[in-house]
């Protein structure tokens, strides 16, 4: 009887050792320290995406985070009741009694008021040509305007009981730039409605009422005496209890109160609403500058692909050795993968680092917080790392497609 013979043997294939990822971390770094200058220049150009992005978003946070400190450092509680226009589209009048009117109402703790100046113009001197006004309106004031406008005085003294009754003025912060007066000396005029005018001091920036800033400011009895002023405040700043419950309630009362007879043409805001919108809509205008971050973004991220498909052609003897020697489709692929992802991560963490240092530098100059939220930077150099292995991605694949019969054949 004939024995089946014994089939050979077949040798075991031994399985292909696995990469870890200290390994594979330092194959990516070699990869790259062979051309430094093509890896940098491409790391440069995510650096520059991720760099604006950050730049930008940080700009905006600390910017808005200094606002609303001034914000709740002035409080919330101040409304202001101004003269808008008539149904033929003139200008209306306050009446001259609307200030005592609404310090009648409830919950109203101080009532302030200026008015325009028609036909005024300052200068520094005579000798100015008259179409020169420098954008300046000049405004009669109450006494204790800087208190309920949210201001105060830099230099000098600002209006008391007698300079408010004589040719005295006091200037908002932009006006006194404008009328190149950087000091306030004892016997500086300017030249005012056609007569000088003394100046006692200059008012600090009001950030709740920006049109005091190139505002020339004398007294009521002053304007009326020296500048022919017909006596109808134009604006009224009133402070309320600070409660958000007492300022709702003023501010629905308060066009009434100023004129009974046409409340419809009275204009009332709350001027930290508006600072709050303003706060808001910068994030609006940032979509541009975050565009044009993607998009150098997006030019980084094509030379990351470039340079890894330039890497691949270059490196062909390697892959085809690589393969040869037992490394499978998956190591080759995630070699050339980690290359790319290791390139975006450098020039991501440069570009947050670059972005940190301009928010850091423009917030110090503008007396600003720094204040670089955890998600914009991290969300940068996400944006970076992913965008980087999506770059790599179709060349890591393309080493990993590769005969390694073919890729031997350029040896």
């Amino acid at each position: 009887m004939n024995t089946p013979s014994p089939r050979p043997a077949v040798p075991d294939v031994p399985a292909a050792p696995r990469l870890s990822l200290s390994d594979l971390a330092g194959l990516a770094g070699a990869g790259l320290l062979t051309r430094r200058l093509r890896a940098g220049l491409s790391a440069a150009g995510i650096a520059i995406g991720v760099a604006a992005i950050v730049a930008v978003l940080g700009l905006t946070a600390s910017a808005k985070a200094a606002l609303l400190a001034e914000i709740s450092r002035l409080g919330t509680n101040l409304l202001t009741a101004s003269s808008g226009q008539n149904p033929a589209g003139r200008p209306a009048e306050l009446p001259e009694a609307a200030p005592d009117m609404i310090a009648r109402l409830p919950g109203v703790t101080a009532v302030q008021a200026t008015g325009t100046v028609d036909g005024a113009s300052a200068y520094r001197s005579p000798l100015v040509p008259a179409v020169q006004t420098n954008a300046l309106s000049v405004e009669a004031a109450t006494l204790d305007l800087p208190a309920a406008a949210g201001t105060g005085i830099a230099q000098g003294r600002y209006l008391n009981a007698a300079t408010a009754r004589r040719p005295v003025a006091v200037l908002g912060a932009a006006a006194a730039q404008r009328l190149g007066l950087d000091r306030v000396r004892p016997g500086t005029r300017i030249w005012v409605g056609g007569q000088w005018f003394y100046v006692t001091g200059v008012l600090a920036t009001a950030v709740y009422a920006p049109d005091l800033d190139s505002a020339v400011l004398v007294g009521f009895p002053a304007a009326e005496t020296y500048l022919h002023f017909d006596g109808h405040p134009s604006q009224i700043y009133v402070r309320t209890v600070d409660t958000l419950a007492a300022t709702t309630a003023v501010g629905g009362m308060l066009a009434r109160q100023a004129d009974p007879e046409h409340p419809g043409q009275v204009d009332v805001s709350r001027p930290s609403d508006v600072l709050k919108a303003r706060a808001d809509a910068q994030g609006a205008l940032n979509t541009l500058f975050l565009g044009l971050g993607a998009v150098a973004l997006l030019v980084g991220a094509i030379g990351v692909a470039n340079i890894m498909v330039i890497s691949v052609l270059e490196r062909r003897r390697e892959i085809g050795l690589r393969r040869a020697l037992g490394a499978t489709r998956g190591q080759v692929r995630a070699q050339f993968l980690a290359e790319a992802v290791l390139l975006s991560f450098i020039g991501g963490v440069a570009g947050v680092v670059a972005g940190a240092a301009v928010t850091a530098a423009y917030a110090r100059t503008h007396g600003e917080a720094i204040i670089i939220p955890p998600q914009d930077w991290a969300g940068g150099l996400a944006a970076a790392v992913v965008t980087g292995a999506l770059a790599g991605l179709l060349p890591a694949v393309r080493a990993a497609r590769m005969p390694p019969t073919r890729a031997l054949l350029s040896i």
